[in-house]
């Protein structure tokens, strides 16, 4: 496939990298990858979209070819923030976002935040935690929350990135991590989301740091009355096999004015690359409507 050009902008001053597929004259097209994840996870996505949409794929503060931030918080206000300040410098709204696990939670929030912004969404997997784990780490006083953290933080700074050998070795640490990925998607994805190190090995290109979570932040209540403010329709898509819990039956697609649940079989946490066809199906309906 033709790929996209890439972009820099700047964002509380780091300096960040987005994707451009091009198709400047067509309505604005977002798409948002998850944790440890990078922009060209949505090329498969983007290429059966690109005649339809202008689409831009952001790399998140500590992914992909953007910066690692100076200090160990990836707090999650701060990667929407990144999101709006994108959207504001490339003037790309009103626009229609698709989205993935923490860009599916950045979307949410987003949409909730400026939904006269916002056309229509799509979020795989995109509200975090099922509702019970929500509620036992609501239970965990906040002094307990701070001291996990704390120590969270002194395990990722000891951690050293993980060095492959070949980009062979790479290739099969993420064939085995997702199993239902294509041969041709999991070098793909590897030789994107991987860089060369002086001595030939290879490392992944997210930050460690992105692994751990800050113990303060929208609490779940309100970002359950953000969802609220979102007035675009909203499709929130799961995979069967997923650990993730079905918003439906949880009760929180109540929380939105205008959204409808999707499931699909066969499929994990990653919907989109484990059951393509069945996905853009689904979304290629829901963007086409009136």
């Amino acid at each position: 496939m033709e790929g996209p050009t890439s972009h820099t902008y700047y964002s509380q001053r780091l300096r960040l990298h987005y994707v451009d597929w091009g198709n400047e004259d067509a309505p604005p097209l977002l798409l948002i990858h998850g944790g440890r994840d990078h922009c060209r996870n949505w090329d498969w996505v983007a290429e059966q979209l690109r005649d339809d949409y202008h689409i831009i794929a952001p790399d998140l503060r500590g992914h992909g070819d953007s910066q690692w931030m100076i200090g160990g918080s990836y707090n999650h206000v701060d990667y929407v923030y990144d999101i709006a300040q994108l959207l504001h410098q490339t003037k790309m709204t009103p626009v229609t976002i698709i989205s993935h696990s923490l860009g599916g939670s950045i979307a949410l929030m987003y949409a909730g935040l400026f939904p006269d912004t916002v056309t229509r969404l799509v979020a795989i997997e995109g509200m975090g935690p099922p509702p019970q784990m929500i509620k036992d780490r609501i239970e965990v006083p906040i002094a307990e929350r701070l001291q996990f953290w704390i120590n969270d933080l002194r395990k990722a700074s000891g951690r050293i990135p993980r060095r492959y050998a070949s980009l062979e070795d790479a290739y099969d640490r993420m064939q085995t991590e997702n199993p239902h990925l294509t041969e041709a998607q999991a070098r793909h994805l590897t030789i994107h989301g991987s860089n060369q190190n002086e001595d030939g090995t290879y490392t992944w290109k997210f930050d460690n740091y992105v692994r751990t979570f800050s113990p303060v932040g929208v609490p779940f209540k309100e970002q359950y009355n953000m969802y609220n403010r979102i007035t675009c329709p909203t499709l929130l898509v799961r995979g069967t096999e997923s650990w993730a819990s079905d918003p439906q039956s949880d009760g929180r697609a109540s929380h939105f004015q205008d959204a409808r649940v999707a499931s699909i079989e066969n499929a994990g946490h990653w919907v989109h690359h484990d059951q393509l066809d069945e996905f853009m199906a689904l979304t290629r309906a829901f963007l086409a409507e009136a």
